[in-house]
């Protein structure tokens, strides 16, 4: 799967000159040119586009250059979700140790856990450090890929041996594929970056754990 990644080299560019500032001086021609007047903080030169010469702006006009990137409601609403998906995730794995009747079986529901459970501190660290909660919808099971059924959790609850390892790699794999779809949907629609890093990992382990999960 092709990941998008879409924050501009203007952001870094912009970052790494402001921090310069104006500690060096332009050439014309290999002859050192006089160091451009500043006032306050300075200025800091912004790349042109092809073919066209950079500019210098202040500090502040060059913030507003950047990118945007407040998060917007859908990233609020996937960080929501994939707590809630998390953690039946990890309501799964829980069963394992008493009732899966494989080793390798145990081990994957054991590292599952081991990789879910900072991921869902990390999102509900994201949501307090954004403002909390924002819209509706974050508890609605229907609406997310991949969850289990309360019958199917039922069904996994009562089962043992065998029975207990092909149920809960039938329902992890689901599991795993709804949340790469629902990390593919953030990165087509949210704005903000640290959500898209999280989505960005959720891919690439999850992926992983799907071809995993399904060599047992």
């Amino acid at each position: 799967m092709l990941v998008r990644h879409r924050r501009s080299a203007v952001a870094a560019t912009l970052t790494a000159l402001a921090v310069l500032a104006l500690g060096a001086c332009e050439s014309d021609s290999g002859a050192a040119a006089p160091k451009p007047t500043v006032s306050g903080t300075g200025t800091v030169v912004v790349p042109g586009k092809p073919g066209k010469p950079a500019r210098r702006v202040s500090p502040e006009e060059a913030a507003s250059l950047l990118p945007d990137e407040r998060p917007n409601g859908a990233d609020f609403r996937y960080v929501q979700m994939m707590v809630v998906h998390h953690r039946q995730a990890l309501t799964m794995t829980a069963l394992a140790p008493t009732r899966a009747g494989s080793p390798a079986v145990r081990k994957v529901a054991e590292r599952i856990a081991a990789a879910q459970q900072p991921e869902i501190g990390a999102m509900e660290g994201w949501l307090k450090t954004n403002g909390g909660p924002r819209g509706q919808g974050a508890h609605d099971h229907h609406s997310m890929p991949g969850m289990a059924t309360e019958a199917q959790l039922t069904e996994l609850r009562a089962a043992k041996g065998t029975a207990f390892d092909e149920l809960f790699l039938k329902l992890m794999v689901t599991h795993h594929e709804g949340a790469v779809t629902m990390a593919a949907e953030v990165l087509g629609q949210g704005n903000n970056v640290q959500v898209e890093e999280m989505a960005n990992d959720v891919i690439a382990q999850q992926t992983a754990e799907i071809n995993r999960l399904r060599s047992l």
